[in-house]
């Protein structure tokens, strides 16, 4: 069994409608450490040592982030400049991480057709996280595609549901090894991948 750590990171969590209703049940879910950046490092003062036993100790790591300005939320960013350290990470002798899968889960105001070459960001969301796909490969990850849900401005709460529904099944399925990764890795979107093999 895989051992999955999601890396929780939203500055306004507990205004959040689809997060709040994403993220829940994750934690129950066996395999699956959640945590909390903010909640954890409120002063942004994160614990190097602490943050790379964490990662040492699970097979598969997760951002879970809203999108914020194309990006991450800033604790993701602190993060990475401190806890992926040279020799560690990375370099010639950096091989903490090599071989560990590792995706992003994102919720995102604008509808998916807004993230194309022909919408209105010009850009398709995986075009958006080159910085955080090159960073795992510099990190000898394997970097597969986000779970995204689109439109939270106006999305139903039922269909929140639904995407959490889906998640569960994912998080489970990546944790049990019953995915075919190089499959997954040519999709847009994680959220494809059931319907690719269905």
């Amino acid at each position: 069994m895989k051992r999955i750590l999601i890396l929780f990171a939203h500055p306004a969590f507990r205004k959040s409608r689809i997060n709040i209703r994403l993220s829940a049940g994750l934690a129950e879910l066996d395999g699956v450490t959640v945590h909390d950046l903010y909640e954890t490092y409120p002063e942004f003062d994160i614990d190097v040592q602490e943050e790379q036993a964490l990662l040492d100790a699970h097979d598969i790591v997760v951002f879970h982030h809203p999108l914020y300005w194309y990006s991450t939320p800033a604790i993701l960013k602190e993060w990475q400049d401190l806890v992926l350290e040279h020799g560690w990470a990375y370099g010639s002798k950096g091989n903490a991480l090599r071989g560990k899968l590792f995706f992003n889960i994102i919720t995102a105001g604008g509808g998916a057709q807004a993230y194309t070459p022909e919408g209105y960001n010009g850009r398709t969301l995986r075009q958006l996280l080159a910085p955080i796909e090159q960073t795992s490969n510099l990190c000898k990850m394997r970097f597969l595609p986000p779970f995204v849900v689109h439109g939270t401005h106006a999305i139903k709460i039922e269909a929140v549901q639904e995407h959490n529904d889906r998640l569960h099944q994912m998080l489970v399925a990546l944790r049990d090894e019953r995915i075919d990764v190089e499959r997954m890795q040519g999709l847009a979107y994680m959220n494809d991948y059931l319907n690719a093999v269905n």
